[in-house]
């Protein structure tokens, strides 16, 4: 089968959907030959084979101010590129990750030649209104105007997916057309297993030999990481732990001014970007991971965590509980509360024995999510193509986040 995936966040960009997108392209290239529309890293367009298989196919793009390493591919010519790139693949299914203009080009341009398409959701309007400086009533009309249009673009599609029930529920009622069906990002049990080696993590990072408090991800408002440092600061005055903060974005500077007003910086490790391959043994080197975010439709890094059987802390919001089950796998907490989430770091951190069982069921609960499974599903999505109304075409039975 030829599959054409249309991505506007692909790599070398370091973001949830772009890893799922770049991760679904190489485990269908083992069955399927595969192409990939997404951003160029310049000005130009081009066409090549990447060493994991994929035939990428680069559209122009221009940077995206106060985002280091972003782009974005401006509107203007896109169309003409989706058409021009469609003709010359002959795509058996499009299968598009977001409403903006890489991914809206092509679903117009397809469903022009009448195309089979599939749209994969990962975009929530939080994720973006925090860097519109227009005010809390200017942000709601944003938030409503976000949604509907991606529900005119969703709209065209033969099948809509999103990765977990409640990032499935939340589109429809936000104006997508349904049924949107709930298919897990998926995730590598290889790669993320209970035993990954740290010693050489520890060492590269200077992190001491005591317990280590982990986030994984964008350093960015909507992840709330001034929540994880003040309670932070509340967990040191009763046990010596240190914070590992892995990644980049627009808050880092933020944070650590932060951390230096709260005396703890000299307990709190800033990795910066750290390679793919060296994320399984940021995992092993922690006692806990933590997420404070409130716009997650999934989260990859907290099923990575869990993967690696590591207890997870999170905010009691979006689809997080769908994954932080109190007292199962960890504990969530009231969003922003820094008093129980300090608590709940603490009854995790101090009884360690209790730790090592709730990572043990954290795995558990990630090998459901086993990335064969996801991608077995949209294979079986892919071969419906349109000969009824796909619409009413229910899940397979593993589909189901």
């Amino acid at each position: 089968m030829r599959i054409l995936i249309g991505a506007d966040t692909y790599a070398p960009h370091v973001n949830g959907a772009s890893y799922f997108a770049q991760r679904l392209a190489v485990a269908l290239t083992a069955r399927h030959e595969v192409h990939v529309v997404a951003p160029s890293t310049d000005t130009r367009n081009h066409a090549g084979r990447s060493s994991d298989g994929v035939v990428e196919h680069r559209v122009r793009s221009l940077p995206v101010p106060g985002r280091s390493g972003f782009r974005f591919c401006p509107p203007l010519g896109l169309r003409a590129a989706a058409r021009r790139i469609l003709d010359e693949v002959q795509p058996d299914v499009v299968h598009v990750q977001s409403h903006f203009p890489v991914c809206r080009a092509l679903v117009d341009a397809a469903h022009e030649r009448g195309l089979f398409v599939i749209a994969t959701n990962h975009f929530m309007p939080e994720n973006l209104i925090h860097y519109l400086p227009i005010g809390n009533a200017g942000r709601t009309r944003a938030h409503e105007w976000a949604w509907r249009d991606a529900a005119r673009v969703f709209a065209k599609a033969d099948i809509v997916t999103a990765p977990t029930p409640y990032a499935a529920t939340l589109a429809v009622v936000s104006g997508v057309p349904g049924p949107v069906l709930p298919i897990s990002c998926g995730i590598d049990l290889t790669r993320f297993r209970e035993q990954a080696p740290a010693a050489e993590f520890r060492w590269a990072y200077s992190l001491a030999h005591k317990p280590t408090i982990t986030y994984v991800g964008r350093l960015d408002a909507e992840k709330n990481l001034d929540v994880v440092l003040r309670a932070f600061a509340l967990v040191r005055r009763s046990l010596d732990v240190q914070l590992l903060l892995v990644g980049t974005g627009s808050e880092d500077r933020t944070l650590r001014s932060l951390a230096g007003e709260l005396d703890i910086a000299e307990h709190v490790t800033f990795t910066g970007f750290i390679p793919d391959e060296d994320l399984p043994s940021a995992y092993a080197a922690s006692a806990v991971f933590v997420n404070a975010g409130t716009a997650e439709l999934q989260s990859l890094v907290t099923l990575e965590a869990m993967a690696s059987g590591r207890p997870v802390i999170g905010a009691d919001a979006a689809a997080l509980p769908h994954l932080v089950r109190d007292e199962e796998t960890g504990y969530l907490f009231p969003p922003g509360d820094v008093v129980v989430l300090a608590e709940r770091l603490l009854t995790v951190l101090r009884d360690p024995k209790h730790a090592e069982e709730l990572g043990h069921r954290a795995r558990a609960v990630a090998e459901q999510h086993d990335q064969t499974r996801t991608v077995s599903a949209f294979e079986q999505l892919y071969r419906i193509r349109p000969a009824r109304d796909a619409r009413e075409v229910p899940a397979p039975a593993e589909v189901a986040a």
